[in-house]
C-alpha cells in the first residue's frame, strides 16, 4: 500500500491525516499547542513546540492506524496563514515566539509607515492585493527586527530567515536543507507582488527586510525536499504539497476552475472564489490573493471574511441564553411563524464587505407582538446566510464570472435549516462534502497528485449532500429587501 501523509497545522493545534492510494481518509490524530497571550493581548505560539507536535502527531497516527510507517510515500502540508516565524539560519532555532495572525502588536508600525510613505496603503494593495494591516506578516517581521535584540544585525549579515509556518516546518523537516514557501502563503505576506510573481524589492525596503531573509517561492505541488520526520522514518520521503489552509480547503473542495467558490462556516466565515489565471483588484475591499501554483501555472482568488457567523449562535447560547446548544437552533427556526419579519444584524464588531462600517452596531428589528424565541433564533441563522449571500454576490460581480453553486464546509453546515435557507436566499445549489478535513485533504491531494499516487479522479472521492433553491423569486426579493433595510438602519453613515 502507498500511503499519503498530510499535516494540517492550524491556529489551535496540529493534525496528521493518513490517506490510502485512492485518496480516502483513513485516520487522523491531533495535538493542541499553547496559546500564549500576554497582558497586552499579544498572541504568540512557540514554533519549537509546533514542530515537536508535528513529529509526535505523526508517530501517534502511525500507531493508531497500525500501518507500516515505511509505506508512507509522500507528505503534504497545510498551515495557518499569516502566523509569522523568525529563526537563525545557522542554528535553526527561532529567535522569538511566532506572532499569530490574530495579533495586532504591529498596528503602530503600520500607522508610522503610512505617515512616512504617503499612499502606502494604495501601493500595497496594488502590488499584493491585500490592505496594509498588522494582520499580515510584513509588519510582524518588522516588529521582531525592531524589538528583539540582535535580529536586525544578523539579518543584514544574511543569517536570519523569516517565514510563515509552512516555511518553518519545511526547514525543520529537511534539517535546514530547504528554505521554501508556496505561492499561496507568499501572497499573504504583504511582500509578494502577485502580478510579477516575485518578492517586491520596494516593499521589502519599506518594511526593512533584506531579500536574503525570504524563502524561495515554489509551486504548491513542487519539490520541497526530503524528510525522514526527524529520524522517525527509516527512509526519507518527499514533501510535495504545501498550501495555506484556506487555499488547501479550496483545492480539496475541487474548486479548480474560475467561478468556483467555497465558504467555510466557523466562528466567522471565509469565502474564497477561484478567478482563474489573471488577477482582478476590486475597489470594494475584497482582497485578491494567489490560490496556488500547480505545474507552473498560477490561479488567483478573491477572498472575503465575515466576523460573525457561527459566533452569532454562541451569542444566542452564552450571552442571551435563548438556547442551550447550537444543535437545537434548526428545529426552533423551523417552528418560527412563517410571516414573521424579524431581522438580526450581527454587527457586534462592525460590518465588513460590502458595507465596511466598523462603527455599525448590532440590532434586532422588525419584531411584532408574536415574535418570540423561535423567531429570534431563526433571524440569527438567517443573518449568517444573508452575510454569505452579500459576499458571494459581491465577488461574482467583481470577477464578472457566474457562480453556479456554493461549496461549503464547517460545523454550521450540519444545520439543515441554515443550509436550505442559504440555498434559497442565494438562489444557487449548496453542496456539503462528507468530510470536515478540507485543508488537510487539499494538501494531501496536491502531494499525491504530484507524486503520481493519485489521478484526477481523486476529486471524486468526496461525496456531497446538496440543497437546491426552493423559494419563489418574489419571496426572495422581499426578504433580501428587508435585510438591506435592516442593515441600513445600523450603519453609522447612510447608504
Amino acid at each position: 500500500m502507498d500511503y499519503v501523509l498530510s499535516i494540517d497545522q492550524s491556529t489551535q493545534g496540529t493534525k496528521a491525516l493518513l490517506f490510502d492510494e485512492g485518496g480516502r481518509l483513513l485516520e487522523r490524530t491531533d495535538l493542541p499547542h499553547r496559546q500564549i497571550v500576554n497582558e497586552k493581548g499579544w498572541v504568540s505560539h512557540d514554533p519549537e513546540e509546533i514542530f515537536r507536535n508535528t513529529i509526535q502527531v505523526v508517530k501517534n497516527l502511525v500507531e493508531k492506524a497500525g500501518i507500516d510507517k515505511n509505506e508512507i510515500r509522500v507528505l503534504g502540508i497545510s498551515n495557518q496563514r499569516e502566523t509569522s516565524v523568525c529563526w537563525d539560519a545557522e542554528s535553526g532555532k527561532s529567535v522569538t515566539d511566532a506572532i499569530v495572525w490574530q495579533c495586532s502588536r504591529a498596528e503602530e508600525l503600520c500607522a508610522k509607515l503610512e505617515e512616512q510613505h504617503p499612499g502606502l496603503s494604495d501601493l500595497v494593495r496594488r502590488k499584493t492585493g491585500i490592505p496594509l494591516s498588522p494582520y499580515f506578516p510584513a509588519s510582524k517581521w518588522m516588529w521582531i527586527f525592531e524589538n528583539v535584540p540582535g535580529v536586525r544585525e544578523r539579518a543584514l549579515e544574511g543569517k536570519i530567515c523569516v517565514g510563515t509556518i509552512d516555511s518553518w516546518l519545511v526547514w525543520q523537516l529537511t534539517a535546514g536543507k530547504e528554505f521554501r514557501t508556496d505561492y499561496s502563503n507568499a501572497s499573504r505576506t504583504q511582500l509578494f507582488n502577485i502580478s510579477d510573481l516575485k518578492w517586491d524589492e520596494e516593499l521589502l525596503d519599506i518594511f526593512g527586510i533584506p531579500a536574503s531573509c525570504m524563502a524561495e517561492v515554489t509551486d504548491s505541488d513542487g519539490d520541497y525536499g526530503m524528510t525522514d520526520l526527524a529520524g522517525f522514518l527509516d527512509h526519507p520521503i518527499p514533501i510535495r504539497g504545501v498550501l495555506g489552509d484556506s487555499h488547501g480547503a479550496l483545492f480539496g473542495q475541487g474548486c479548480l476552475k474560475s467561478g468556483m467558490i467555497k465558504a467555510t462556516y466557523g466562528t466567522g466565515s471565509s469565502i474564497m472564489m477561484n478567478i482563474g489565471d489573471a488577477p482582478v483588484f476590486p475597489e470594494n475591499g475584497i482582497v485578491t490573493s494567489l490560490a496556488w501554483s500547480m505545474g507552473g501555472k498560477v490561479n488567483y482568488v478573491l477572498e472575503n471574511n465575515i466576523n460573525y457567523t457561527g459566533a452569532v449562535i454562541t451569542w444566542l447560547k452564552d450571552d442571551v441564553k435563548l438556547i442551550s446548544s447550537a444543535a437545537e437552533t434548526g428545529e426552533l427556526a423551523k417552528k418560527a411563524a412563517p410571516q414573521d419579519t424579524t431581522y438580526l444584524v450581527p454587527a457586534f464588531s462592525g460590518l465588513g464587505a460590502p458595507y465596511w462600517d466598523s462603527r455599525a452596531k448590532a440590532s434586532i428589528s422588525g419584531m411584532t407582538r408574536v415574535t418570540g424565541k423561535n423567531e429570534i433564533v431563526r433571524a440569527a441563522l438567517d443573518s449568517i446566510a444573508y452575510q454569505i449571500t452579500d459576499a458571494v454576490l459581491l465577488m461574482e460581480s467583481a470577477s464578472a464570472g457566474k457562480v453556479q453553486e456554493l461549496r461549503v464546509d464547517g460545523g454550521p453546515t450540519k444545520n439543515d435549516y441554515l443550509m436550505q435557507f442559504q440555498s434559497d436566499i442565494l438562489d444557487k445549489p449548496v453542496r456539503i462534502p462528507d468530510s470536515e478535513e478540507l485543508s488537510g485533504i487539499g494538501a494531501a491531494y496536491a502531494a499525491g497528485l504530484a507524486e503520481g499516487i493519485f489521478s484526477e479522479k481523486v476529486f471524486d472521492v468526496l461525496s456531497y449532500k446538496s440543497y437546491e433553491p426552493d423559494m419563489g423569486r418574489e419571496v426572495r426579493e422581499e426578504k433580501l429587501s428587508g435585510w438591506k433595510e435592516a442593515v441600513g438602519s445600523v450603519l453609522s453613515r447612510k447608504v
